[in-house]
This record gives structure tokens, sequence and C-alpha cells, in this order.
């Protein structure tokens, strides 16, 4: 029995058990109750009539580093729609705002083969596109065995990964094999690819350098700006558990060396806002939360931008940024989406998924790392009170996004043969 054979049986004599962790997420708020059907591959929309390239990408941070290479393609061919997927709630709310014309959103079906076949006769893709590392065999491979270009945009795989996948190299080297074009990150993930069982490998760099920058409501920013001015600020962007907690402490500590200071923190899940800010008011500080319409007062310590999509207004906002993910073993978060915008940017010791991006900035003095609470404290105070040596760390920062913003010319010529060779849609209005 090959490897394959036994994970289909597995996701397929297991549905009783994939039903059941199904409903409890949806109880719990983590499957969108509207759209519920569409992680069992049933459509919420017809599809549009033209070619359509088809782009899975797991959750915000993959979806995000899409969306130029989603209008670079849109741009190339006029009469193109791009369907994209992705698994999360955020990411889905996310796209819903930020999708070009001519392309939409639908929930990726979980990977049992009745729900991928249903999901496949429906949106019939003339081309599909994975982003990065979220490999579902039984999606991949009736992709594949349905004669549907794959290519594999922004590929990333951990040296742990590799390690993992080596004790199936059969089972990987198939999924690898339906994959016509992968593009790497780095070399490093393209020797993986090659040495996993991958045929055709290009390192042409990280997409997310060539992201747009987060949009930012202009309104929203003016009335922001005019409540904290004069105030010193920083930011604690994409936070997780324990680290709101690390802000609370950096606040604390300079607070006095920074009258008037204003903490201010993103949390990575918004929902967790009402958390976090009891913790802090049990604290004994006064937290404003952006969910509940709260303007920013001058007697505010902390204010909680618990919404989504706002964290390019809030970069904008803060001089100074802390990237979240960073010191508990999340991988970290894009830095260059605070790059773009001129922050002055701190991380924490991990940022694995991002280690390339964030060697470069470190090496251009375009970030710092810090290690715990005590030293992020004296980074964002010794910023605060020397400006222009944080504007010359942003400077710097804002320099390697530039120099690295050609990735997704470079993603697009080695796709262009696949958008090519898409039918056009006179091809599909006289079939």
């Amino acid at each position: 029995m090959t490897g394959l054979t036994l994970y289909r049986g597995v996701t397929s004599f297991g549905g009783p058990f994939i039903n059941y962790y199904l409903n409890r997420r949806l109880a719990r708020g983590k499957e969108h109750p509207e759209r519920f059907a569409e992680r069992k591959g049933q459509a919420s929309r017809i599809r549009p009539s033209g070619p359509l390239a088809w782009i899975h990408a797991a959750s915000v941070g993959e979806a995000q580093s899409a969306l130029t290479l989603i209008q670079h393609m849109l741009r190339r061919r006029t009469d193109l729609h791009v369907l994209v997927t992705t698994g999360t709630m955020t990411s889905a709310a996310i796209m819903s705002d930020r999708l070009p014309a001519r392309s939409f959103h639908q929930f990726v079906p979980v990977d049992r083969i009745g729900w991928v076949r249903r999901f496949l006769d429906h949106w019939d893709p003339d081309f599909a596109i994975w982003i990065e590392s979220e490999f579902w065999p039984n999606l991949i491979h009736e992709t594949a065995n349905r004669n549907i270009p794959i290519a594999l945009v922004n590929g990333r795989i951990s040296r742990q990964s590799v390690a993992n996948w080596r004790q199936a190299p059969g089972f990987i080297r198939g999924v690898l094999g339906c994959f016509r074009l992968c593009l790497t990150q780095t070399e490093e993930e393209a020797s993986r690819f090659k040495d996993l069982g991958a045929a055709r490998v290009l390192c042409h760099g990280n997409l997310k350098y060539s992201a747009e920058p987060l949009p930012v409501d202009e309104d929203e920013w003016d009335r922001i700006s005019a409540e904290i001015a004069g105030r010193p600020v920083w930011l604690a962007a994409s936070t997780h558990p324990g680290e709101e907690d690390i802000a609370a402490e950096v606040h604390g500590v300079i607070k006095n060396a920074h009258p008037n200071l204003l903490t201010m923190i993103v949390p990575r899940h918004p929902d967790r806002g009402p958390e976090i800010a009891a913790a802090f008011t049990a604290r004994g500080l006064k937290v404003g939360r952006r969910s509940n319409g709260d303007p920013i007062d001058p007697s505010h310590d902390i204010y909680i931008a618990d919404t989504l999509g706002e964290l390019g207004l809030f970069y904008r906002l803060a001089p100074i940024a802390f990237v979240g993910g960073s010191m508990h073993s999340h991988g970290g978060h894009n830095p260059l989406e605070a790059a773009q915008l001129d922050c002055t940017i701190l991380h924490g010791p991990d940022m694995t998924n991002f280690k390339t991006v964030a060697n470069e900035l470190n090496e251009a003095n375009g970030a710092i790392e810090v290690t715990d609470a005590n030293a992020l404290a004296n980074a964002v105070s010794y910023l605060l009170a020397n400006p222009e040596e944080a504007a010359s760390i942003s400077e710097a920062a804002a320099n390697v996004a530039a120099n690295n913003y050609a990735v997704v010319d470079l993603v697009m010529e080695s796709l262009s043969p696949f958008l090519d060779a898409l039918p056009h849609e006179d091809t599909y209005a006289s079939a």
C-alpha cells in the first residue's frame, strides 16, 4: 500500500472524526457559519466564464504576499479571473477587503477526496499556484491528475520539515512531483526541495519583498494623529500570548522616562482583545479598545487595536514598532510591512519564518534584535530619546525593502509561459 493510498483511506474513513472536528471549530467561531459548506467543497458562487487561475494561500501572511502577484497576473491577462483559497477566518476577511476586481475568495476544502473532487468539478481551474508550504496531498494530486498545471511560488521548507518528510520519501516525492515549477525564497530552500524530489526548482527570492504597502484609511489616520499629537508612541504589532505582557512590562519600565507614553498593541488575533484588555486593567493600566470605538484620550496608557485589516494604519501612526511572534517560538511576522512604512523595527530572537529578511535587515542596520522584556524596554526608550538614530534605522530598512521589490517581476517571468498558454475567453464562449 502506497503512502497516498493510506492517506486517502484515513481521510475517507475518518469522515466522522473530521466532521466532529469541523463542527467543534464552527462552535468556537473558527469557521464561517454562512460559508461553512465551502470547507466541504460546496461553492458559494458561480464560476466566472473564461480562464481561471487558482491561488492557494494558507493564511494571512501567504495571502497578503500573493496580492501583488495577483495584480500582475490580472494586468497580463485581461480576460483572467483569479480564485484565492485560504483556510482561516482572518485571511478571508482581509481578502474580501483587498482583492482586486476579477478576483475572489473561497475557503479551501478540507483534504477529503470527495470534497476535493466536488471543489475541482465546480471551479475547473486552468492553472493552480500554491503559496509557500501548505501541502494537501489529495488536493494537489487530484489537481495534477486533471492535467491542471501547478506551480509552487515563494516556496519554503524548514530543516525540521525536511527531516520529517524524509521519513516518508516516496510520499513527499509524489506530492512535489505534481508541481511543474517550484520557485523558492532562498537557495538553501531550493536545495531542500530538490533533495525531496521536486523536479524544476528556481530561486527568485521572497515575494513578500514585492508586497504593496499595507492600506490605510486616511481619514482615520488624520483623526488618530490628532488624538495622539505630542505623545511618545510605540507599537507592538501582530502579538501573540505572552508578548502583550512583555509590552505592558516595557510600558511600566519606561513611562517615567517618557511622560505621557502611549503603547499601542495590534494582536495577531483580534478576538483576544477583551482578554488582553482585562489583563491590563488588572495591572492598573488605563486601556482603550479600537473595536469598542474608544477614542484615544490623554489618560490611556495602552490602546489595543483589536480590529482586522488596520495594521497599515497603526504602522503609520507609530515611529517605533516591535514585530510580534518573535519572542515565543512563533517564527516571527513580516518585518517588511513595517519597513515600507518608515518604522524603526525591533524584533525578538525567533524570526524563523523570515530568516533571510531579518538577516538582511540586521546586516543593513535596519532593525534591532531584542531578547527579552528588559532589552526591548532599553531599545524603545533609547529610540524615543534619539529620534535621529531611529530615523537612520528606519531609512536603512526602507532601502532593503525597496532594493528587493523586483522579486515579483522575476516570478512573473517564470509564470508567464503558463499564463500565456491559458485558453482565451472566446474559446470558452464557442465551446
